[in-house]
């Protein structure tokens, strides 16, 4: 595996809708007592100030406080009763926007991964937020962690070979978001095309 090296905290300070195609490519990474799992980020969404499919759309609460900032820290919510999903936070403190990891490649402790969530298909470990939350064991617990240090339970770690492997899986394509009702048809969902780990094909792709 690569050396472990965060991503810096300014990385994180532009708007989400920046952000998250940006992170395409780097590694989500989970430290455990038998080491990192986790592996490089093939599809991402971006919520937004203003933005009524964004849990901070109605004001700062004890659940959604994490997304008020500062940037570069996880927010971690349960959702539908049964699965957690992880976002990195975007912008300085308390303009609350961030971005929902979706999928990545499981290329690091997957013998781990796949004893919290066995499945028959391959892909189906993490394409998709709550299946890859379930395999890196991300809950509340790790709301509020800080992505940005070497030290922390969860980070996202720089890919020097990000661009080669963008390439490779890439194009990056643009698309309206999945899984929500309001405001879905904007188009703040990113993916690399020829990753078998995304979640869902979008019917109208857009090459980024």
């Amino acid at each position: 595996m690569m050396p472990v090296r965060p991503l810096p905290r300014e990385f994180y300070s532009p708007s989400a809708d920046l952000v998250a195609p940006r992170l395409l490519g780097h590694w989500l990474l989970r430290r455990t007592a038998a080491g990192w799992c986790g592996g490089p980020i093939v599809e991402t969404e971006a919520y937004l100030v203003d933005d009524p499919a964004a849990h901070s759309f109605r004001g700062r609460t004890p659940r959604n406080q994490a997304m008020w900032g500062p940037p570069g820290y996880a927010y971690v919510y349960f959702i539908y009763g049964n699965h957690y999903c992880v976002n990195a936070v975007c912008r300085p403190a308390d303009f609350a926007e961030a971005v929902l990891i979706r999928a990545l490649e499981p290329e690091v402790g997957g013998e781990s991964m796949r004893a919290r969530r066995p499945v028959a298909q391959p892909f189906a470990l993490t394409n998709g937020p709550g299946k890859l939350c379930a395999a890196l064991d991300i809950g509340r617990a790790l709301d509020g962690a800080d992505l940005c240090a070497a030290s922390s339970p969860l980070i996202i770690a720089e890919n020097p070979a990000v661009a080669d492997f963008r390439a490779a899986r890439g194009p990056v394509i643009t698309s309206p978001r999945i899984g929500i009702r309001q405001a879905a048809e904007l188009p703040l969902r990113f993916h690399l095309a020829a990753s078998p780990y995304v979640s869902r094909r979008p019917a109208r792709p857009v090459k980024s």
